[in-house]
């Protein structure tokens, strides 16, 4: 295993329990909040800086923060694979003072479950066995799946553990609207393996995808997964699609509002429709796409393909996806999601937007339909793919309740507190 900063040794007890002691007041917030703009009551921090790809993020018990790192470009030429950073802060200013990178491979997603650490590269998912209060693995990866399809487009593997312990993976479609070399093929041989949640054994080893199921079908590319605790149901936000303003009778401006992004619950056997449907966010109903014959109007097929519990602006690009199980913040913000967007590329004429996290309230099981911005100003002054300084990807909660922000543009993790 490569190091970046290795800790030296096992961890002993009595020095997690002080790293814990340093932890139990909140850290001082930046006066300028990281440079974001927060919803009333929230502050901000940095916990580091130029980690490199962050993608997404999990949170031991003791407080490490534990990213997985994309394929990035080294400045002086060439590619850093990626693997896992494990981040400490051992005086408690919310700074971390003491990193270990393990592993390779261009990752995306990590989470503890059980005794291990779950990681996913682009084409597979493997867990480290992990001992509470370590910065390594105790020894090398196991392999749950491997020989995921990587090819092309939406190649990251986010995952997310099922209240039945099963392992839910996206993966996500390698095109924007299924395409061929004879043009649209009707039906998608590209569903059989793609745009969609497949479900396998979360304690196997060794599965490739035909031994796990297909949980369900036509979710473009679903980065931001995840199970809500309090219902035990899994969530997510779907990329839709692109590039409706290249045909008849669309225009550029119906492209910079169509599709909605569209958050959904994912139920066993549901199909969500694509390449052959879209979700309409003014007509809150699913068109047929032109590709197939849509002209803005027809719902057609798509009538019987299911629609989302809430459309966010089309492009925006969701990417993270939280429900808060802790009592940190006040009742409004229990129960409810934190879903992080990347930000878009292509809704000129219309600004490029997203780059942001947003709250959606939720009543009981069901969300109001009403949703809040939290986190802005990642994006910078005029937001756009290259020219922001920083992309935020996804979120996760700490043991106190933050909320831990990753940044795969500038490489930032940001730390955001309720103090309200």
């Amino acid at each position: 295993m490569s190091r970046l900063r290795t800790f030296a040794g096992v961890v002993a007890t009595a020095a997690v329990l002080s790293i814990l002691a340093c932890q139990t007041a909140p850290p001082a917030c930046l006066a300028d909040n990281a440079g974001l703009t927060l919803a009333d009551g929230f502050c901000a921090l940095i916990v580091a800086d130029s980690v490199g790809t962050a993608r997404h993020v999990t949170v031991a018990p003791n407080g490490d923060v534990v990213v997985a790192l994309g394929r990035s470009r080294n400045p002086g030429g060439g590619f850093s694979e990626g693997g896992v950073l494990v981040l400490r802060d051992t005086d408690g200013d919310g700074v971390a003072d003491v990193r270990n990178r393990f592993g390779g491979g261009a990752g995306d997603d990590v989470e503890f479950h059980g005794d291990y650490l779950y990681y996913s590269t682009n084409d597979a998912v493997m867990r480290y066995p992990w001992t509470p209060g370590a910065m390594e693995p105790d020894s090398d990866a196991d392999t749950i799946v491997s020989g995921l399809p990587a090819t092309r487009s939406h190649r990251s593997k986010s995952f997310a553990f099922g209240a039945d312990g099963a392992l839910y993976v996206n993966i996500g479609s390698p095109s924007n609207v299924c395409t061929g070399q004879e043009g649209q093929p009707d039906p998608c041989p590209q569903l059989e393996t793609r745009a969609g949640i497949w479900r396998f054994d979360a304690e196997r080893t060794g599965q490739k995808q035909e031994d796990g199921s297909r949980f369900a079908t036509g979710l473009r590319n679903t980065v931001a997964l995840a199970t809500r605790p309090q219902d035990g149901r899994l969530y997510g936000v779907i990329h839709g699609r692109d590039q409706l303003g290249t045909w008849d009778p669309f225009d550029e401006e119906y492209n910079a509002e169509n599709p909605a992004e569209e958050f959904v619950r994912i139920e066993a056997g549901d199909d969500l429709g694509w390449p052959y449907c879209y979700y309409n966010p003014e007509k809150k109903v699913k068109l047929l796409a032109p590709e197939y014959g849509g002209d803005g109007e027809t719902q057609g097929r798509c009538a019987g393909a299911k629609t989302p519990l809430l459309g966010f602006p089309a492009h925006w690009a969701p990417n993270g996806l939280l429900f808060p199980s802790g009592t940190a913040f006040p009742a409004q913000y229990r129960g409810g999601a934190f879903i992080v967007f990347h930000g878009s590329w292509n809704r000129a004429p219309l600004p490029q937007a997203g780059y942001k996290m947003v709250y959606a309230h939720f009543d009981g099981d069901e969300p109001t339909g009403e949703w809040e911005v939290i986190a802005d100003g990642f994006g910078g002054e005029e937001p756009g793919p290259r020219e922001s300084p920083h992309r935020p990807v996804a979120v996760a909660e700490g043991p106190d309740g933050s909320l831990y922000v990753t940044d795969d543009r500038g490489g930032r993790i940001y730390r955001i507190l309720y103090v309200g």
